[in-house]
């Protein structure tokens, strides 16, 4: 399989017709594997709220687009912006386990994701409202 820009069309076509604005392709093979790999396509507006995996990091790297990745402290208040923009030479961050983060996506975007597995729906004290 070959991640290129006719697969990312794809996996964004998907994200601009779904009702959450994004949408995930995954590249491992089950929730239960060790290694969760996913191409995640992003379109402005879409929401996803303030949140932490406390059992595992979190890798983004983009591809395309541009988007802030947001870190928060234990009382809400912002304590990190990062601009991801591969035009400017700013690829990618990594969020430390137990990190609540969000992100604001600036224009059309896909990052590659990686975090350990295996999957885990969030819990209600892992979401920040």
């Amino acid at each position: 399989m070959i991640i290129d820009n006719e697969l990312l069309d794809k996996i964004s076509a998907q994200a601009q017709t779904s009702d959450r604005l994004r949408m995930n392709y995954n590249l491992h093979e089950s929730l239960d594997a060790k290694a969760q790999r996913l191409l995640n396509a992003l379109e402005p507006g879409t929401i996803l709220p303030i949140h932490r995996h406390r059992h595992t990091a979190e890798t983004y790297i983009l591809l395309r687009g541009r988007m802030d990745v947001v870190f928060y402290g234990e009382t809400g208040a912002e304590t990190k912006r990062y601009r991801l923009d591969p035009v400017v030479g700013n690829y990618g961050v990594h969020i430390p386990a137990g990190q609540w983060h969000t992100i604001e996506v600036r224009e059309p975007s896909v990052i590659f994701e990686v975090k350990d597995g295996p999957y885990t729906p969030l819990a209600p004290e892992d979401i920040m409202y």
